[in-house]
């Protein structure tokens, strides 16, 4: 084993640990790539809050899902690039800001800043009383569209991650079941793993036709997808 110099050059004489210099170079690669990032200047020149607008975007370009006089429930929406992209597309001339052709509701478990006409609610998805909130929003209507970018804090112990995707992706189709038209449509984040081939199973179960999309806005090296579920059975 290779012996610590008793002298470093360094200012701090006192070696770093592997995981931490490990940790840095990953953290400095991941910077790099976030500021050279073509969706994330795009962002920036567009004004949306993430580049995760762009991942929406292609989705609904490809089907054409959301159009002006909806309602659209946004799941898992801070900071809020989903309810942008939402709230441009009902916008009569696909603006930020002023009129507004539709109803946009957005949860979250994370403070969200204001989006000029979205209606945003706070609280854990899970837990009734937010539930309930979010079904007072809605006024005793279905939703058109439901988006859900809902992620679990992942633990790095496979099946136990895996468990927690399931059961968010399980949350936003039984939602969508219970509060969504029948014609609707529910875009979710999933992820390749453990959990895929079943929550794959799950949209087929409740929907007539399911899409799978990687959007050239995710990255290449995530294994996050979408699946997009059409008309429920």
């Amino acid at each position: 084993m290779k012996k610590t110099p008793s002298v470093s050059s360094r200012a701090d004489p006192s070696p770093q640990p592997k995981a931490s210099i490990k940790g840095k170079k990953l953290n400095k690669a991941w910077l790099h790539d976030h500021i050279n990032d073509p969706y994330v200047k795009l962002a920036s020149r567009e004004g949306y809050r993430a580049r995760a607008a762009y991942k929406l975007k292609e989705i609904d370009e490809a089907l054409g899902l959301i159009k002006p006089g909806q309602l659209v429930v946004d799941l898992g929406s801070t900071p809020g690039a989903w309810s942008q992209y939402v709230r441009r597309r009902m916008s009569p001339q696909g603006a930020a800001v002023g009129d507004l052709d539709g109803t946009i509701i957005a949860l979250d478990l994370l403070d969200m800043e204001p989006i000029e006409g979205v209606q945003f609610i706070q609280g854990d998805f899970r837990e009734a009383d937010v539930l309930s909130q979010l079904e007072l929003a809605m006024h005793g209507r279905q939703a058109d569209v439901v988006v859900s970018d809902m992620a679990p804090n992942l633990s790095g112990i496979s099946s136990a991650d895996a468990a927690r995707i399931e059961h968010l992706v399980e949350l936003a189709i039984e939602f969508s079941q219970n509060h969504m038209k029948p014609q609707g449509a529910l875009v979710a984040k999933v992820f390749h793993g453990g959990s895929y081939n079943a929550v794959v199973q799950r949209f087929k179960d409740a929907f007539h036709t399911v899409k799978p999309y990687k959007p050239k806005a995710s990255r290449d090296r995530s294994s996050e997808t979408f699946l997009v579920g059409l008309c429920l059975k």
